[in-house]
């Protein structure tokens, strides 16, 4: 069986997926204050790089733990389960928009879930 990132279209659609995702995020008020101070740019290449890897495209991941990359979030601007849920939501809209499958979606939404309680610091 090939892997999640082969079945979604490979680094073209992750790359897509992540321009699309951002564009939805930046736009969106529950959560677009988490990247004001952000560099766009790298954020996005560390999204792609994180994505290939939970989607099966890279055998590892070389960045910062979920835990680690948000400690700073929840600590300080009280990142908590509603933005995590508002994150989940541009993502699968952005799937959506793609035309990528509900099969497919829910795969990528249930990698997502695995990571809330890492990403929440709990």
């Amino acid at each position: 069986m090939s892997s999640l990132y082969e079945r979604l279209g490979g680094e073209a659609a992750v790359d897509a997926a992540v321009e699309k995702f951002y564009e939805k995020v930046l736009a969106d008020d529950r959560i677009k204050h988490f990247f004001d101070d952000i560099d766009m740019v790298k954020q996005k290449g560390h999204q792609k790089r994180f994505l290939t890897y939970a989607f099966g495209g890279s055998p590892d991941y070389p960045g910062r733990t979920m835990r680690a990359a948000h400690k700073k979030l929840v600590e300080e601007q009280g990142l908590n389960d509603d933005h995590f849920n508002a994150v989940a939501e541009n993502l699968v809209n952005t799937l959506k928009d793609l035309g990528v499958g509900d099969d497919l979606i829910g795969e990528v939404v249930e990698i997502a879930e695995s990571t809330r309680e890492e990403v929440l610091n709990r």
